[in-house]
């Protein structure tokens, strides 16, 4: 792989400052960075990648032929985010462009919030917070909201990688039991640790208590969760989804949940995000929040420097350390 000695980096959407400040180490770089958290205008995005020899993106970019046709001497697209979904990898290797990614630096942040999503889902949090924000009159009973305890409850993980990982060592800790469905056995030693064992999907939607989603979004796992999945599950049991919005059908999820098919939802990802379906709002027995997974400073901060450095590793013709393969 040759170098590139004036590169030019074109940032497509807003990132950390120390993501900006490593690109802009970059020997003989021109780093172009638009600088506002609105998505940047199609036109003036395609003016500055005319000239691009790298490409730093993030998820609310679609990167396929029409974004490549507009940088014909692009080298790499560094995506700030551990899943690809938005860029064409396929059309990005036919043209040798490299796509790099963001992987592991946001798996406790991630973790994090899906360990939240269960407690405010379970624990009915987000209906409690409701109730106090719309001054409603209440009084303490001994039946009031109540909740679900998860000790001894049974956490089912759809793909068990890092964040998969991360997330039962969480839920162990809330005295949970694990069950997992992946394409192959996490190993015995991480099996032991967790005290995990290993299931076929349609055993876990049966006999899980709370369904968490942490596999990638592809053609394989797109609406993965539809009427027959919600179906099978128990009827005390909620989904939590803070991997991929297309994973879930968001529209069978109503249904399920308005028939009490499934006693609720936590949602950080949306199949038409930004766009929430109109039928999740007024339910009080989901829990939505805005694409939180990796919103911390330290993460965020961490996941553009990891962009900035695949780009550095391109530019200096070495290869980049998250490569993404078609």
């Amino acid at each position: 792989m040759t170098g590139i000695t004036h590169p030019k980096i074109v940032v497509t959407g807003r990132i950390p400052d120390a993501g900006l400040e490593l690109l802009r180490s970059i020997e003989g770089s021109d780093v172009w960075a638009w600088m506002d958290d609105a998505v940047i205008p199609t036109d003036l995005r395609d003016e500055q990648l005319a000239d691009a020899d790298a490409a730093v993106t993030l998820l609310t970019d679609r990167v396929d032929d029409d974004f490549l046709a507009a940088a014909p001497q692009l080298r790499v697209v560094a995506n700030v985010a551990v899943g690809y979904n938005n860029i064409d990898v396929a059309a990005c290797t036919a043209r040798d462009v490299l796509v790099t990614n963001t992987p592991g630096v946001l798996t406790d942040a991630t973790a994090d919030l899906a360990m939240g999503l269960i407690l405010m889902s379970t624990r009915r949090l987000g209906e409690g917070e409701r109730l106090i924000r719309s001054d409603t009159a209440w009084q303490w009973g001994m039946f009031m909201m109540l909740g679900t305890g998860l000790q001894g409850r049974t956490l089912g993980i759809v793909g068990m990688g890092a964040i998969g990982e991360a997330l039962a060592t969480r839920a162990r800790a809330f005295g949970m039991k694990i069950v997992y469905h992946n394409r192959r056995n996490v190993g015995v030693e991480i099996e032991r640790r967790l005290d995990a064992r290993r299931v076929d999907f349609d055993e876990l939607l049966a006999t899980s208590d709370i369904v968490s989603l942490n596999c990638p979004y592809s053609e394989a796992t797109h609406h993965l969760i539809d009427a027959a999945a919600l179906a099978a599950m128990k009827s005390t049991a909620f989904l939590v989804n803070t991997a991929r919005g297309p994973i879930v059908d968001e529209a069978a999820l109503v249904d399920a949940l308005i028939d009490d098919a499934i006693a609720g939802a936590a949602l950080d990802v949306f199949e038409n995000e930004p766009t929430v379906h109109p039928g999740l709002l007024g339910l009080d027995n989901v829990v939505l929040v805005p694409h939180l997974g990796s919103a911390t400073v330290e993460t965020r901060a961490a996941m553009a420097t990891t962009a900035a450095a695949n780009v550095a590793e391109v530019v200096a013709g070495r290869t980049p350390h998250n490569p993404v393969s078609g």
